[in-house]
């Protein structure tokens, strides 16, 4: 029944797509929970991808089996067709009668226990020191990186700065120390610690993509020798110094051989008699992959430099990676870095205590957030007259609604034609900031006058009255003319006048 397939492949389609924006409307407060429902969306998206494979495999129809069903029903008799059918059924559930049936209405449903399995999916999906992806946890690698040959004992702060630098002067260990097994192996399992982590905190990003970019930049720099600590020129057989190499500083003189700086040119010819470097010098020329002659000696066999030259692609390959990934987790190596400080400073008790106190606020919020959807899905509000709502959340009783006048409309033009219910919502708009606005922004700084003034004609002749009458007040008090009696007293002219009719001057 490919009809059946196809018509259930539909369904489980919606109903995924349906699942998915439930999800994303959901904003969880906590990063456990907001990992599980990415991490749940993620799973959501695969299935779509591999439902979406099987329908368009039914859709194309490879064997005719869905050209040749649509056939029968359409020509052959419908009742014989539906009798067929239904026989299969009944045999089918006959042999398997305890074959479960699956509710796709439920099965993306969100709800408490779909959350409960996903966030402790999560739980045990990272450890303690990674906080659910906010920090990284290297305390294994810094232990391998301890146990590698040429490398100094840095402590776990140190490594984090350094764990992404493979050049010298930071990175002590030489090229033929670099090609070694446990170096392979220390840098495999660092890239994959990387790429698991982006994994399990991003589940919804592109992550294939970001790869195969890392990989094609690589194959670019390594095909134009732009790799430094791997370049064919740093790997020549030339014994004399080269200031251009990684790692001199510029300010001494750089052996290539043994990978080493001296800060003048006497010390660096009296270490050309040295054993240490015609040690280096000898297994840098046996292990060089160029058809040369290395101090006037046989060339190099070139099977062998090619298999060590392949080598070295692979090393370099796994550092690019690393330092690629590490720069996309640039956030969480600096948070990691500010954490590993502040725990340095803690005891073990109180680091216990953190740890604790984290786990339980998570599971506050979950409660919390399950509380809140139960009341709101239980607690159906009746409100067919729009009524406002009072402090309770419910509406408020209908008389008292006529009483404070609630249904009659104020509107205010300088407002922006913004309609108050009531006549006390009315009464407070003009000590708003609504209102104050509108009024500033028609020219109008005295506010207090304008009262019950609502409209914008009406208030921009206030105003014009207004500064009228101020400025004839100063002109009538600029034209007073001032007089003085002989004891300094200063008075209008018209005053002074009257007063010296009546003899008081």
């Amino acid at each position: 029944m490919l009809l059946e397939d196809q018509r259930f492949l539909h369904e489980d389609l919606e109903r995924l797509e349906q699942g998915i924006s439930d999800r994303v409307l959901d904003e969880p407060r906590h990063i456990r929970d907001r990992l599980a429902r990415d991490h749940q969306i993620s799973s959501f998206l695969a299935r779509i991808q591999e439902q979406s494979k099987r329908l368009l495999d039914i859709y194309q129809d490879g064997e005719g089996m869905r050209k040749k069903e649509i056939q029968e029903i359409s020509t052959g008799d419908p009742f014989e067709t539906f009798y067929k059918q239904l026989n299969e059924i009944k045999d089918f559930h006959r042999r398997y009668p305890n074959e479960p049936v699956e509710n796709l209405e439920r099965a993306y449903k969100k709800g408490v226990t779909d959350a409960e399995i996903m966030t402790g999916e999560i739980d045990s999906m990272f450890t303690g020191e990674e906080a659910f992806g906010r920090f990284l946890d290297l305390t294994t690698l810094h232990e391998d990186y301890l146990n590698l040959r040429g490398v100094k004992r840095v402590t776990y702060l140190q490594y984090l700065d350094l764990f992404d630098v493979f050049s010298p002067p930071q990175c002590p260990m030489k090229r033929a120390e670099k090609n070694t097994d446990q170096y392979f192996t220390y840098l495999g399992s660092l890239a994959a610690y990387l790429e698991s982590f982006l994994k399990r905190t991003r589940p919804l990003e592109d992550l294939d993509k970001l790869f195969v970019e890392i990989e094609r930049k690589f194959e670019a720099a390594w095909d134009a020798d732009e790799i430094p600590e791997w370049s064919v020129e740093g790997h020549s057989t030339s014994v004399g110094p080269k200031v251009g190499d990684s790692g001199h500083t510029g300010e001494g003189v750089w052996c290539a051989d043994c990978e080493k700086e001296f800060k003048n040119e006497n010390v660096y010819k009296n270490h050309l008699s040295g054993k240490k470097h015609i040690k280096a010098a000898e297994a840098r020329s046996t292990g060089g992959g160029h058809d040369q002659p290395v101090n006037g000696g046989g060339p190099v066999r070139v099977g062998a430099g090619n298999a060590r030259r392949f080598k070295e692609r692979a090393i370099a390959e796994r550092e690019f990676r690393v330092r690629q990934l590490t720069e996309t987790l640039r956030q969480q190596r600096n948070d990691t870095r500010v954490n590993v400080e502040r725990k340095q400073g803690m005891t073990e008790r109180e680091r216990q205590m953190e740890l604790e106190a984290l786990f339980a606020n998570s599971a506050e919020l979950t409660t919390q957030a399950n509380d809140d959807s139960d009341s709101d899905s239980d607690e159906k509000i009746y409100n067919p007259l729009k009524l406002p709502l009072a402090w309770d959340g419910k509406p408020i009783p209908y008389w008292l609604y006529k009483l404070h006048g609630l249904g009659v409309e104020f509107p205010c033009e300088i407002c922006g034609n913004f309609v108050y219910m009531g006549r006390r919502a009315f009464d407070k708009h003009f000590n708003e900031a609504r209102h104050i606005y509108g009024l500033k922004c028609l020219g109008i700084t005295n506010t207090t006058l304008f009262r019950e003034i609502t409209g914008i004609e009406d208030a921009l002749k206030l105003w014009d009255k207004i500064q009228r009458d101020k400025k004839k007040e100063k002109v009538t008090t600029e034209n007073v003319v001032q007089m003085e009696d002989a004891e300094g007293n200063v008075m209008p002219e018209k005053v002074y006048y009257d007063l010296q009719k009546q003899g008081l001057l």
